[in-house]
């Protein structure tokens, strides 16, 4: 058993966690952009672009992220990739996330009365342009406050990566269990940074939600 003080499992937890926030900035911003893409060629009604959607939709949606974890960890390896355990848990965290965000911004575009559409429409703007001036700039401040709310659930994610070997959070907290047989006290530290990085956000988000759907 390794002689840890409280400082040592703390600074060493802290040092985890910047590949949590790391990792989870990764999917956000990157299943957010393919979140966009998704949303765009579903909305524009490109040929076979509904069906292929939705199908991805429920992909990984319906499916555990543990096992999408697995599959990206084992299966890229199959095509020539690198097969890190940073790759594969950015990569699976990336597509999940852009699943999720695919549809709630689906969502949003939906709550937009169809008047403005007939309105862009009568304004003689092509499709990029109704979705540019006048469908997302409303669509936007329906989606912001569930949006962000939903990178909570991106946080919480980034945990499941410490099967694949990702040393994030959560694999640090059971390298320094292992080392210093304190699981309440290392499990009961790795919970509160959670907690530190998940509540702000989530008061955030609802602070968002109070002040976008206030009465004008």
């Amino acid at each position: 058993m390794v002689d840890f003080t409280l400082w040592d499992i703390v600074r060493n937890l802290l040092l985890a966690a910047r590949w949590t926030v790391a990792l989870s900035l990764i999917a956000f911003i990157g299943g957010g952009l393919v979140g966009l893409l998704l949303l765009v060629a579903r909305t524009a009604r490109w040929p076979l672009a509904e069906p292929l959607v939705a199908g991805y939709v429920q992909l990984f949606q319906g499916t555990p992220l543990l096992m999408q974890l697995f599959l990206a960890y084992f299966g890229l390896a199959l095509f020539g990739v690198d097969t890190s355990a940073w790759t594969a848990a950015a990569v699976a965290l990336t597509l999940y996330t852009s699943a999720f965000l695919a549809e709630i911004w689906r969502g949003c575009v939906a709550a937009v009365p169809r008047g403005q559409w007939e309105a862009a429409q009568s304004l003689a703007l092509s499709f990029g342009e109704q979705l540019r001036y006048v469908v997302l700039p409303q669509a936007t401040r329906i989606a912001i406050a569930p949006t962000v709310g939903f990178l909570v659930q991106v946080v919480k994610g980034t945990a499941l990566a410490s099967v694949i070997g990702f040393v994030e959070l959560t694999k640090a907290g059971t390298l320094i269990t292992n080392a210093t047989f304190q699981p309440f006290l290392v499990y009961g530290c790795v919970a509160l940074m959670y907690f530190a990085l998940c509540f702000p956000v989530s008061l955030y988000a609802r602070h968002l939600e109070r002040k976008l759907h206030a009465p004008g």
